[in-house]
């Protein structure tokens, strides 16, 4: 019903390029056939006289029509531009088949009813089935290995008998796989976890970073390795810190987070846990963020022995979380969805402002408060210092610690 000698212009070929996808042509043609209609469409196009993207079109065409490659295309319009006859399609000399269908269909019959088994042992199965009176293993029964193999490579063998199953990637029913949706409460946490570095095959200090989406509250935790026991006492010391209820916990794919001692901390507390979607990169972004503009920043690349973990939370403490949550401004963004649905992000100066701040500029902000604190503990927290002197104290502290570290290494590693 399909004529391709129908399209006798450019624009034409052109549209039926477009709907091409939808549907599939047999190629299966005589050769001799193709390079005759392949030629009368050079001829009747006058492809000689065309330009480089009408050529390239009916490059495009001809492939579809023919199922010719782009090599043996260039070589049929070598042909007609050489003024040479349309070479006839060589017949090449086929050795007659030895194992037929049949033998391919009933080898599949056969290892599908044992398993599958090695070549020598199918081998000597298909003996004794012969012996005792199938003739249908006549051949069979004087295969080679090497042979059998060849076999079960067939397109027979493998398209209509043989299940093939692809490898089933392991998936811990932990967390389900989604974005939060906190809806501006506080409590929905991003997790990351940064490594110190490594040293002579020695593993450094990790640190755990838990940033609230909403408010950009931030608590670093150090912890010695990174491991189910591990995460669970960094959760057990770093969640507390937080002035509101945790609601959820979300995180990448990694084990120290995906695990059946933080999944089971996490429902003791309350708490729903998600972790990060395929493909989506951008889900842990914020977390990503603070880990280069604070972890990074303030501790450095270089290589801080595990031990260290401990001192390092008690500069944590006293000094960087309350710097960060109640003396550094962050951006807030400002999203704006235009007409033609994209979204548009601006950070106005009146957005900057501290994780405190941004949590009191919730409506009825006391309500997320955890127990036992109240709004005259935090007010009374960010009035002690101003930023400046804060911000002064900690990195006097963050000095004294780096001495400490220091001091404390070998002389070929300080």
């Amino acid at each position: 019903m399909f004529n391709p000698s129908q399209f006798e212009t450019l624009e034409q070929v052109e549209t039926f390029l477009r709907a091409a996808d939808v549907f599939s042509l047999d190629h299966r043609l005589p050769g001799a056939d193709k390079a005759r209609w392949l030629r009368d469409r050079l001829l009747h196009f006058r492809y000689r006289s065309l330009t480089r993207r009408q050529q390239g079109l009916l490059r495009k065409f001809f492939g579809v029509i023919t199922g010719y490659s782009p090599a043996q295309l260039s070589r049929h319009i070598r042909t007609y531009r050489d003024g040479k006859p349309v070479r006839k399609i060589q017949q090449r000399h086929c050795f007659p088949l030895t194992y037929t269908r049949g033998d391919i269909e009933l080898l599949v019959e056969t290892d599908n009813i044992h398993k599958r088994l090695n070549g020598a042992a199918m081998k000597k199965i298909f003996r004794k089935e012969y012996v005792r009176g199938d003739r249908r293993y006549e051949r069979l029964q004087r295969i080679s290995v090497s042979r059998l193999y060849d076999l079960r490579q067939h397109r027979r063998y493998r398209e209509e008998a043989l299940h093939i199953e692809k490898t089933k990637p392991v998936q811990t029913p932990i967390g389900e796989r989604r974005k939060p949706e906190p809806q501006g409460k506080p409590g929905f946490f991003r997790v990351d976890t940064v490594h110190q570095g490594d040293l002579e095959g020695e593993k450094g200090v990790y640190h755990v970073n838990i940033v609230d989406e909403v408010t950009q509250w931030e608590v670093p935790w150090a912890t010695e390795q990174i491991s189910e026991s591990c995460m669970e006492t960094v959760l057990n010391e770093a969640l507390p810190l937080f002035p509101f209820v945790p609601r959820n916990y979300h995180s990448d794919n990694g084990g120290e987070n995906i695990n059946y001692t933080v999944a089971a901390l996490l429902k003791k507390l309350d708490m729903s846990q998600t972790k990060g979607r395929p493909r989506r990169s951008n889900d842990n972004g914020l977390v990503e963020t603070k880990n280069g503009s604070i972890i990074r920043k303030h501790m450095g690349h270089h290589h801080i022995p595990q031990p260290f973990a401990a001192r390092i939370n008690k500069f944590y403490r006293e000094h960087l979380i309350p710097y960060l949550n109640f003396h550094r401004p962050c951006a807030f963004p400002e999203v704006t969805v235009l007409e033609n649905g994209k979204k548009k992000i601006r950070y106005p100066s009146e957005n900057y402002m501290t994780p405190y701040e941004k949590l009191k500029s919730l409506p009825n902000w006391q309500q997320y408060l955890r127990p036992g604190v109240t709004e005259e503990m935090l007010e009374a927290q960010a009035n002690a210092k101003t930023p400046n002197q804060a911000a002064r104290e900690m990195q006097e502290a963050k000095v004294e610690l780096e001495k400490i570290i220091h001091m404390s290494l070998p002389e070929e590693m300080s």
